[in-house]
Protein backbone atom coordinates (compact mmCIF):
# COMPACT_ATOMS: atom_id res chain seq x y z
CA UNK A 1 0.00 0.00 0.00
CA UNK A 2 2.09 2.62 1.24
CA UNK A 3 6.11 3.50 0.19
CA UNK A 4 8.21 2.35 3.27
CA UNK A 5 10.86 4.36 5.39
CA UNK A 6 14.06 4.72 4.30
CA UNK A 7 16.67 1.79 5.95
CA UNK A 8 19.41 -0.35 6.06
CA UNK A 9 18.82 -3.32 3.08
CA UNK A 10 20.54 -6.45 2.96
CA UNK A 11 22.99 -7.00 -0.07
CA UNK A 12 21.61 -7.09 -3.36
CA UNK A 13 19.54 -10.61 -3.83
CA UNK A 14 19.64 -12.05 -0.42
CA UNK A 15 17.14 -14.16 -0.26
CA UNK A 16 15.07 -16.09 2.43
CA UNK A 17 13.75 -19.67 2.07
CA UNK A 18 9.24 -19.55 2.02
CA UNK A 19 7.48 -22.56 0.85
CA UNK A 20 9.75 -23.57 -1.44
CA UNK A 21 10.52 -20.47 -3.25
CA UNK A 22 13.18 -18.28 -1.79
CA UNK A 23 12.03 -14.13 -0.86
CA UNK A 24 14.40 -11.24 -2.25
CA UNK A 25 15.57 -8.89 -0.32
CA UNK A 26 17.15 -5.93 -1.46
CA UNK A 27 17.98 -2.56 -0.72
CA UNK A 28 16.39 0.56 -2.99
CA UNK A 29 15.95 3.70 -3.20
CA UNK A 30 12.81 3.90 -0.84
CA UNK A 31 14.14 1.70 1.78
CA UNK A 32 14.51 -2.10 2.25
CA UNK A 33 12.35 -4.15 -0.57
CA UNK A 34 11.33 -7.74 -0.19
CA UNK A 35 9.82 -10.03 -2.79
CA UNK A 36 8.09 -12.46 -0.69
CA UNK A 37 6.74 -16.06 -2.27
CA UNK A 38 2.55 -16.05 -1.48
CA UNK A 39 2.53 -19.82 -0.06
CA UNK A 40 -1.24 -20.30 -1.87
CA UNK A 41 -0.21 -19.34 -5.54
CA UNK A 42 2.69 -21.03 -7.34
CA UNK A 43 3.71 -17.79 -8.79
CA UNK A 44 2.00 -15.38 -6.97
CA UNK A 45 4.33 -12.66 -5.07
CA UNK A 46 4.32 -9.70 -2.34
CA UNK A 47 6.39 -6.60 -2.55
CA UNK A 48 6.65 -5.17 0.53
CA UNK A 49 8.86 -1.93 1.12
CA UNK A 50 10.34 -1.62 4.94
CA UNK A 51 7.42 -4.54 5.87
CA UNK A 52 4.74 -2.36 4.39
CA UNK A 53 2.82 -4.48 2.05
CA UNK A 54 2.88 -2.51 -1.35
CA UNK A 55 1.39 -4.92 -4.03
CA UNK A 56 0.79 -8.54 -4.88
CA UNK A 57 1.33 -10.17 -8.60
CA UNK A 58 0.80 -13.52 -9.91
CA UNK A 59 2.99 -13.99 -12.95
CA UNK A 60 0.55 -16.97 -14.18
CA UNK A 61 -2.97 -14.97 -13.76
CA UNK A 62 -1.97 -11.39 -13.71
CA UNK A 63 -5.71 -10.42 -13.68
CA UNK A 64 -6.14 -11.88 -10.08
CA UNK A 65 -5.71 -8.65 -7.87
CA UNK A 66 -5.23 -9.88 -4.06
CA UNK A 67 -5.37 -6.65 -1.87
CA UNK A 68 -8.43 -4.83 -1.73
CA UNK A 69 -7.00 -1.50 -2.78
CA UNK A 70 -6.32 -2.89 -5.72
CA UNK A 71 -9.24 -4.87 -6.37
CA UNK A 72 -11.01 -1.63 -6.11
CA UNK A 73 -8.90 -0.20 -8.78
CA UNK A 74 -9.34 -2.98 -10.84
CA UNK A 75 -13.06 -2.00 -10.85
CA UNK A 76 -12.27 1.35 -12.32
CA UNK A 77 -10.09 -0.29 -15.35
CA UNK A 78 -12.96 -2.82 -16.11
CA UNK A 79 -15.34 0.27 -16.15
CA UNK A 80 -13.88 3.00 -17.85
CA UNK A 81 -14.97 1.72 -21.35
CA UNK A 82 -16.62 -1.67 -22.27
CA UNK A 83 -14.87 -5.03 -21.63
CA UNK A 84 -11.72 -5.24 -23.55
CA UNK A 85 -11.26 -2.15 -25.43
CA UNK A 86 -7.87 -1.06 -25.64
CA UNK A 87 -6.55 1.98 -23.50
CA UNK A 88 -4.10 4.05 -23.09
CA UNK A 89 -3.30 4.15 -19.28
CA UNK A 90 -1.13 6.26 -17.15
CA UNK A 91 0.25 4.65 -14.09
CA UNK A 92 2.16 7.77 -11.56
CA UNK A 93 3.70 5.56 -9.23
CA UNK A 94 4.76 1.88 -10.56
CA UNK A 95 5.26 -0.77 -7.74
CA UNK A 96 5.71 -4.54 -8.94
CA UNK A 97 3.62 -3.51 -12.07
CA UNK A 98 0.38 -5.01 -10.94
CA UNK A 99 -2.21 -2.64 -12.35
CA UNK A 100 -0.23 -1.86 -15.65
CA UNK A 101 0.00 -5.94 -15.70
CA UNK A 102 -4.03 -6.45 -15.12
CA UNK A 103 -5.13 -3.96 -17.73
CA UNK A 104 -2.09 -5.70 -20.23
CA UNK A 105 -3.74 -8.72 -19.86
CA UNK A 106 -8.14 -7.61 -19.43
CA UNK A 107 -7.32 -5.44 -22.56
CA UNK A 108 -4.94 -6.12 -24.74
CA UNK A 109 -3.27 -3.68 -27.39
CA UNK A 110 -3.39 -0.93 -24.59
CA UNK A 111 -0.93 1.16 -24.25
CA UNK A 112 0.66 2.00 -21.30
CA UNK A 113 3.18 4.85 -19.51
CA UNK A 114 4.67 4.50 -15.73
CA UNK A 115 6.60 6.83 -14.19
CA UNK A 116 8.11 5.42 -10.94
CA UNK A 117 11.09 7.49 -8.94
CA UNK A 118 12.56 4.49 -7.47
CA UNK A 119 14.97 3.40 -10.27
CA UNK A 120 16.47 0.70 -8.19
CA UNK A 121 13.16 -0.80 -7.55
CA UNK A 122 11.71 -0.91 -10.90
CA UNK A 123 15.29 -2.91 -11.86
CA UNK A 124 13.99 -5.84 -9.05
CA UNK A 125 10.98 -5.75 -10.18
CA UNK A 126 11.99 -6.28 -13.76
CA UNK A 127 14.79 -8.83 -12.90
CA UNK A 128 12.67 -11.39 -10.58
CA UNK A 129 8.79 -10.81 -12.18
CA UNK A 130 9.66 -9.75 -15.99
CA UNK A 131 6.90 -8.08 -17.73
CA UNK A 132 5.40 -10.05 -20.99
CA UNK A 133 7.60 -9.01 -23.95
CA UNK A 134 4.68 -8.68 -25.59
CA UNK A 135 3.01 -5.96 -23.00
CA UNK A 136 2.95 -2.48 -24.61
CA UNK A 137 4.46 -0.90 -21.40
CA UNK A 138 6.76 1.57 -21.15
CA UNK A 139 8.12 2.15 -17.87
CA UNK A 140 10.13 6.13 -17.04
CA UNK A 141 12.49 6.60 -13.79
CA UNK A 142 11.51 9.98 -12.33
CA UNK A 143 9.12 12.10 -10.06
CA UNK A 144 5.61 11.43 -10.87
CA UNK A 145 4.61 15.20 -11.01
CA UNK A 146 7.76 16.02 -13.63
CA UNK A 147 6.39 13.08 -15.43
CA UNK A 148 2.80 14.33 -15.62
CA UNK A 149 3.86 17.03 -16.91
CA UNK A 150 5.48 16.03 -20.02
CA UNK A 151 2.45 13.64 -21.15
CA UNK A 152 0.69 15.32 -23.92
CA UNK A 153 -2.76 17.49 -23.33
CA UNK A 154 -5.23 14.33 -24.22
CA UNK A 155 -3.50 11.59 -24.15
CA UNK A 156 -4.71 9.05 -21.60
CA UNK A 157 -7.96 7.47 -20.87
CA UNK A 158 -6.91 6.67 -17.36
CA UNK A 159 -4.54 8.17 -15.02
CA UNK A 160 -3.79 5.67 -11.87
CA UNK A 161 -1.89 7.50 -9.09
CA UNK A 162 -0.28 5.38 -6.54
CA UNK A 163 2.67 7.06 -5.36
CA UNK A 164 4.32 6.68 -1.75
CA UNK A 165 7.88 8.47 -0.46
CA UNK A 166 8.32 6.91 2.89
CA UNK A 167 4.68 5.76 3.63
CA UNK A 168 3.44 8.89 2.89
CA UNK A 169 2.10 10.83 -0.62
CA UNK A 170 4.42 13.47 -1.59
CA UNK A 171 2.89 16.64 -0.73
CA UNK A 172 2.81 18.28 -4.95
CA UNK A 173 0.59 15.08 -5.17
CA UNK A 174 -2.32 16.11 -3.31
CA UNK A 175 -3.55 19.61 -4.79
CA UNK A 176 -5.45 21.18 -6.80
CA UNK A 177 -2.41 22.01 -9.10
CA UNK A 178 -1.27 18.46 -9.74
CA UNK A 179 -4.96 17.21 -9.99
CA UNK A 180 -5.65 20.24 -12.94
CA UNK A 181 -2.59 18.94 -14.72
CA UNK A 182 -4.09 15.11 -14.52
CA UNK A 183 -7.46 16.37 -15.97
CA UNK A 184 -5.14 18.38 -18.99
CA UNK A 185 -3.50 15.02 -19.38
CA UNK A 186 -6.80 12.94 -19.85
CA UNK A 187 -8.92 12.37 -22.94
CA UNK A 188 -12.67 13.39 -23.05
CA UNK A 189 -14.46 10.89 -21.04
CA UNK A 190 -11.38 10.15 -19.15
CA UNK A 191 -11.24 9.08 -15.47
CA UNK A 192 -8.47 9.19 -12.92
CA UNK A 193 -7.83 7.09 -9.61
CA UNK A 194 -5.50 7.75 -6.81
CA UNK A 195 -4.75 5.52 -4.01
CA UNK A 196 -4.90 7.36 -0.95
CA UNK A 197 -4.31 6.75 2.65
CA UNK A 198 -5.39 8.20 5.85
CA UNK A 199 -6.65 6.89 9.62
CA UNK A 200 -8.98 9.02 12.48
CA UNK A 201 -10.08 11.35 11.94
CA UNK A 202 -9.49 10.89 8.30
CA UNK A 203 -9.15 15.42 7.33
CA UNK A 204 -6.89 14.36 5.00
CA UNK A 205 -9.21 12.44 3.21
CA UNK A 206 -11.84 14.78 3.14
CA UNK A 207 -9.13 17.39 1.88
CA UNK A 208 -8.58 15.44 -1.04
CA UNK A 209 -12.06 15.10 -1.56
CA UNK A 210 -12.74 18.84 -1.62
CA UNK A 211 -9.28 19.44 -4.02
CA UNK A 212 -10.75 16.63 -6.29
CA UNK A 213 -14.19 18.19 -6.50
CA UNK A 214 -12.66 21.82 -7.02
CA UNK A 215 -11.08 19.83 -10.34
CA UNK A 216 -13.67 17.72 -11.77
CA UNK A 217 -17.50 17.52 -11.22
CA UNK A 218 -17.70 14.00 -10.63
CA UNK A 219 -15.68 12.17 -7.76
CA UNK A 220 -16.48 8.40 -6.02
CA UNK A 221 -14.57 7.55 -3.05
CA UNK A 222 -14.34 3.75 -2.41
CA UNK A 223 -12.97 2.66 1.25
CA UNK A 224 -13.37 -0.59 3.94
CA UNK A 225 -16.48 0.45 6.03
CA UNK A 226 -13.82 0.55 9.44
CA UNK A 227 -11.60 3.07 7.73
CA UNK A 228 -15.14 5.01 7.17
CA UNK A 229 -15.91 5.23 10.39
CA UNK A 230 -12.19 6.28 11.38
CA UNK A 231 -11.48 3.19 13.71
CA UNK A 232 -8.34 2.12 11.42
CA UNK A 233 -5.79 3.74 8.86
CA UNK A 234 -6.04 2.14 5.36
CA UNK A 235 -6.18 2.85 1.93
CA UNK A 236 -9.26 4.56 -0.03
CA UNK A 237 -9.18 4.55 -3.66
CA UNK A 238 -10.52 8.01 -5.20
CA UNK A 239 -12.11 8.33 -8.50
CA UNK A 240 -12.40 11.34 -10.51
CA UNK A 241 -13.93 12.38 -14.01
CA UNK A 242 -15.56 15.13 -16.13
CA UNK A 243 -18.73 13.28 -16.26
CA UNK A 244 -21.20 11.13 -14.29
CA UNK A 245 -19.48 7.92 -13.07
CA UNK A 246 -21.12 4.56 -13.08
CA UNK A 247 -21.39 4.74 -8.76
CA UNK A 248 -24.15 2.19 -8.71
CA UNK A 249 -21.98 -0.47 -10.30
CA UNK A 250 -18.93 0.55 -8.67
CA UNK A 251 -20.78 0.27 -5.36
CA UNK A 252 -22.03 -3.44 -6.52
CA UNK A 253 -18.64 -4.33 -7.58
CA UNK A 254 -16.99 -3.40 -4.04
CA UNK A 255 -19.49 -4.67 -1.81
CA UNK A 256 -19.07 -8.15 -3.66
CA UNK A 257 -15.74 -8.27 -2.92
CA UNK A 258 -13.96 -10.87 -0.87
CA UNK A 259 -12.84 -7.92 1.78
CA UNK A 260 -16.14 -5.88 1.27
CA UNK A 261 -15.92 -2.18 0.71
CA UNK A 262 -18.37 1.16 0.88
CA UNK A 263 -18.60 3.77 -1.64
CA UNK A 264 -19.57 7.28 -1.18
CA UNK A 265 -20.46 9.58 -3.93
CA UNK A 266 -23.32 12.42 -4.77
CA UNK A 267 -24.66 14.35 -1.62
CA UNK A 268 -23.29 11.79 0.55
CA UNK A 269 -19.64 12.23 -0.30
CA UNK A 270 -20.72 16.05 -0.36
CA UNK A 271 -22.03 15.73 3.39
CA UNK A 272 -18.73 13.37 4.22
CA UNK A 273 -16.10 16.41 3.55
CA UNK A 274 -17.87 18.63 6.04
CA UNK A 275 -16.35 21.74 4.50
CA UNK A 276 -13.01 20.98 3.85
CA UNK A 277 -11.85 23.15 1.69
CA UNK A 278 -9.65 22.85 -1.66
CA UNK A 279 -5.82 22.12 -1.08
CA UNK A 280 -3.60 24.01 -3.09
CA UNK A 281 0.72 23.97 -3.78
CA UNK A 282 1.27 26.37 -1.40
CA UNK A 283 -0.81 24.77 1.66
CA UNK A 284 0.00 21.07 0.62
CA UNK A 285 1.60 18.46 3.21
CA UNK A 286 2.37 15.16 2.71
CA UNK A 287 -0.58 12.30 3.74
CA UNK A 288 -0.46 11.52 7.13
CA UNK A 289 2.18 8.52 8.53
CA UNK A 290 0.36 5.31 9.73
CA UNK A 291 0.65 4.81 13.21
CA UNK A 292 3.37 1.76 14.65
CA UNK A 293 1.96 -0.96 13.88
CA UNK A 294 -0.54 -0.37 11.15
CA UNK A 295 0.43 -3.22 9.08
CA UNK A 296 0.68 -5.84 11.51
Amino acid sequence: MARGRAGKGRERGEGRRRGGREAVVEAVDGGTAELRPDPERAEGWSLMIDGAPQSHVDLADPSHLAFPYQRRLGHVIDLVAPAGQPLRVLHLGGGALTLARYVGVTRPRSTQQVVEKDAALVRLVRRVLPLDPQARVKVREGDAREGLGRVADGWADLVVADVFSGARTPAHLTSVEFLAEVRRVLAPGGWYAGNLADGPPLAYLRGQVATAAAVFPEVAVAADPVVWRGKRFGNAVLVAAGQPLPGGEFTRRVAGDPHPGRVEHGGGLRDFTGGAGAVSDAVAKASPAPRAGAFD
